[in-house]
């Protein structure tokens, strides 16, 4: 299984730049950081700060995740901001409108930390260009594509020469334009109803699948092993951690990692 031969190179426990080292030519992912599980911080280690933001990916690195989320939303001026909901209403006092119809000028100009505590007051949407320079060769990135053009999407992971340290997860339609044009891109399908996954697993061959636990089983995860994948799942809430690792899940999606790293050290202590 694939996760087996990723921790047989190195167990947790590894530095913060365990991402230097997956250039162009590696075919797949460092291995976890902590007890063989990837840890994904949804919209970054958001506990008590702006989700979403610079601070909420400092945090995560911090703690040694495995990944950041990324919801990759492209402004009415062409640049791509770290925003998950599609209207910002909800981030600013008095803010309104989609992303997609704002400009980065008007987009920047919103504060959307006062709302989290006075101490985040000043604090910005960030664009996906300085989420990635932020991260390059420190964690990777679980790319929630939600609005825009996949080619200057693209173009803007290559800039970057992260390639090899985005998973994209975005409609089938995109994945598959995105894997003409990089090959050596790493796709990262979800099937929704495991009915769907079959047939994802025989078109994608992906190294990863997505998963959410309402469509999550242990049947789901045998499936991807045995087609080669492995599966980084969005849980409900913590307690499904135990839940999916009794299902060998590779990967957990949530919005404690701090908590999900400390449960997989103490795991690791243990076992």
């Amino acid at each position: 299984m694939w996760m087996r031969a990723l921790s047989a190179v190195c167990l947790g426990g590894m530095a913060v730049s365990a991402w230097a080292g997956a250039g162009a030519g590696t075919s797949v992912l460092p291995p976890p950081r902590h007890g063989g599980v990837y840890v994904v911080a949804h919209r970054g280690a958001h506990e008590g700060i702006p989700e979403n933001s610079l601070p909420a990916c400092q945090k995560a690195i911090e703690l040694g995740v495995d990944f950041i989320e990324v919801d990759a939303r492209q402004t009415r001026d062409g640049h791509f901001v770290n925003v998950h909901n599609s209207d910002v209403d909800a981030y600013a006092q008095g803010a309104a409108g989609a992303v997609r119809d704002l400009t980065l000028a008007e987009l920047k100009a919103l504060d959307i930390g006062a709302r989290v505590g006075p101490e985040w007051a000043g604090t910005r949407i960030p664009t996906v260009d300085e989420i990635l320079a932020l991260c390059k060769g420190k964690v990777g990135i679980y790319l929630d594509f939600k609005e825009g053009s996949w080619e200057a999407l693209l173009a803007l992971v290559k800039q970057h020469g992260m390639e090899r340290q985005v998973l994209w997860y975005a409609p089938g339609w995109k994945l598959k334009k995105i894997r003409e044009a990089c090959p050596e891109c790493i796709l990262m399908p979800d099937p929704g109803p495991e009915a769907n996954l079959k047939p994802l697993l025989e078109e994608f061959h992906p190294k990863v699948v997505a998963a959410v636990w309402k469509h999550y089983s242990e049947s789901f995860v045998k499936a991807c092993h045995e087609a080669g994948a492995i599966v980084l799942v969005d849980e409900r809430d913590p307690s499904c951690w135990e839940q999916a690792l009794a299902w060998r899940s590779d990967g957990i999606q949530t919005d404690h990692p701090a908590e999900l790293v400390a449960l997989l050290k103490q795991r690791g202590q243990t076992q």
